[in-house]
């Protein structure tokens, strides 16, 4: 139930040498058109950034109420339109009707509640200690950045566009966000949604802007100068955005891919193990960044989980999400994802693994790769250290703790974990041990749902935070104010230098930051001497 994904630019499209003027959009499940989206070439990135930059100071002058009120709107469209807005997911995306609003729906609106129910209080100036300036008051001030650029992934088309532009545009910012080639049929009807918020406020609907192309338009985006920059994808793309946000100073937030673990140890409720490894691997076909794309079972349970889940998988439907049959897992969003699934587990298999449920496409129309169960499946497989993205369970046996912990810990990325255990003490030993950004006891995703949480990563799976207070104050720059706290006016002479400062100040270092008390106290003595003999020079300068 996560927004983010690894393939933000389809390796296909990066492979275009210019840019089409349109992009030809198609329903993953079908094959069918859905029709053509203009493209929005480096020159209406450009236009829509000085746009949104031109619009942005009267924004950021607007109050906590008058954003939380266009967040309401945003809230109220959404609950509103749901079945449209599932249905153009479903279309845009080929996920089932379920994933969409559990998936998509859900968190957009949990988010705009958290952030409208505790972003002012995220966002204020916050006081801190004046330390030893007694007379001053010292606070933080969170003020926006500007403009925050986002370049967004495919796999969830709402909850993506949404989800990062939620916490930019609360915090006094405008947005300009490139949509995925990939989705970007739904791009129009989710303008929409901004669209009407900001104008019945009374606001600019240049504040957000979603733009839509290729690669040389994400490209466009990340050198237009915008203050911030929020990438959701690949390791790989990540380390681009990098380099090319260091020509021009830009802060980046990355949200990288994940190789997530799900450990099922040996005293774990086995019901509620199976059922979460079944979330964790096949909610949106598997097109998850927080997938639970590594099980790793304990010995002692491994047979008996491995009944369970193969009973329970080998049930599921697939099929396109929108006719007459209920469906559990619906299409891969591009056939390039299709295909890279299908490569890494057609090695797995002939280096060992066995698939006990599926393990290959499922001929006829759409983008669909079978609901599968791996065994027998071992660290060493590219299976088990590439991102996969796709409805596959990779189940490992372990022995203990200590190799559930060496396996976990033995890829690039460190995203997300899930932890499956009644010991509250073994819990608290894998949240100490386990190398990721976030870690959920007895239950898969939860933690990105507490929106009061941080979201993000480690290592090869990026840097910077999404959600909660820490999402918020990345969309600002912190200012350090030093103001009056009792007004003395008295000024700190410094100017012309006079015999004794440097002892002075000297012994009123070693006074105040001393070892020890002994140390202090002889640095206090030394301050009253150096006073002493300060005060007297100048009364005998005063008489001569």
């Amino acid at each position: 139930m996560q927004t983010t994904e690894t393939q933000t630019i389809d390796p296909l499209l990066s492979a275009h040498r210019q840019e089409p003027r349109v992009i030809e959009c198609e329903d993953p499940a079908t094959g069918g058109s859905l029709g053509l989206v203009p493209v929005d070439g480096p020159e209406g990135v450009r236009r829509a950034v000085e746009a949104a930059r031109a619009a942005q100071p009267a924004w950021a002058r607007a109050s906590f109420a008058q954003r939380r009120r266009v967040l309401s709107r945003i809230l109220h469209h959404v609950l509103t339109h749901t079945d449209e807005l599932v249905e153009i997911i479903c279309r845009d995306a080929g996920k089932t009707r379920e994933n969409a609003v559990m998936g998509e729906i859900w968190p957009v609106v949990e988010k705009l509640r958290w952030t409208m129910a505790r972003g002012e209080e995220a966002l204020r100036p916050e006081s801190m200690p004046s330390g030893i300036f007694p007379h001053k008051r010292a606070s933080i001030h969170y003020a926006p950045r500007g403009v925050v650029g986002i370049v967004a992934p495919w796999n969830y088309p709402l909850q993506n566009v949404l989800g990062p532009t939620l916490p930019a545009l609360f915090a006094g910012n405008a947005v300009v966000l490139k949509v995925s080639e990939a989705v970007a049929f739904s791009s129009a009807r989710f303008q929409r949604i901004f669209d009407e918020a900001l104008e019945a406020e009374g606001f600019s609907r240049n504040l957000v802007r979603l733009v839509n192309g290729f690669v040389p338009t994400g490209a466009a985006l990340v050198g237009a100068g915008v203050d911030l920059l929020i990438f959701t994808g690949s390791m790989e793309n990540g380390k681009k955005i990098l380099a090319e946000s260091a020509e021009t100073l830009t802060p980046v937030i990355l949200e990288l891919g994940g190789k997530d673990p799900l450990i099922v140890c040996d005293d774990a409720a086995l019901p509620q193990a199976v059922h979460a490894a079944l979330v964790g691997v096949f909610i949106a076909a598997g097109q998850n960044c927080m997938a639970a794309e590594r099980v790793l079972v304990f010995d002692a349970v491994y047979d008996d989980f491995v009944d369970e889940i193969v009973e329970l998988a080998a049930e599921l439907r697939q099929g396109a999400p929108l006719g007459d049959a209920a469906v559990d897992v619906g299409a891969c969003v591009t056939e390039t994802q299709v295909a890279l699934v299908e490569r890494l587990v057609d090695d797995a298999v002939a280096r060992g693994a066995r698939a006990l449920v599926g393990g290959k496409r499922r001929e006829g129309e759409g983008h669909f790769f079978e609901p599968t169960v791996l065994v027998d499946v071992t660290p060493d497989m590219p299976i088990m250290q590439e991102e996969l993205f796709g409805p596959v369970m990779c189940i490992a046996r372990v022995a203990d703790e200590a190799e559930a912990l060496e396996v976990a810990n033995g890829t690039r990325f460190g995203l997300g974990s899930t932890v499956m255990t009644k010991s509250a003490s073994r819990a608290r030993r894998f949240v100490s041990a386990l190398r990721a950004g976030s870690t959920s006891i007895n239950d898969f995703g939860l933690p990105y749902m507490n929106m009061a949480l941080p979201f993000g990563g480690v290592g090869g799976s990026g840097f910077g935070r999404l959600n909660g207070r820490e999402g918020l104050r990345a969309c600002t720059t912190p200012k350090a104010v030093l103001e009056d706290r009792l007004p003395l006016h008295l000024p700190s002479k410094i100017f012309p230098v006079a015999p004794l400062d440097y002892e002075l100040f000297r012994a009123v270092l070693r006074t105040l930051y001393g070892h020890g008390v002994t140390s202090r106290v002889k640095g206090g003595v030394e301050l009253l001497s150096t006073l002493r003999a300060k005060l007297t020079s100048k009364w005998m300068s005063g008489r001569m």
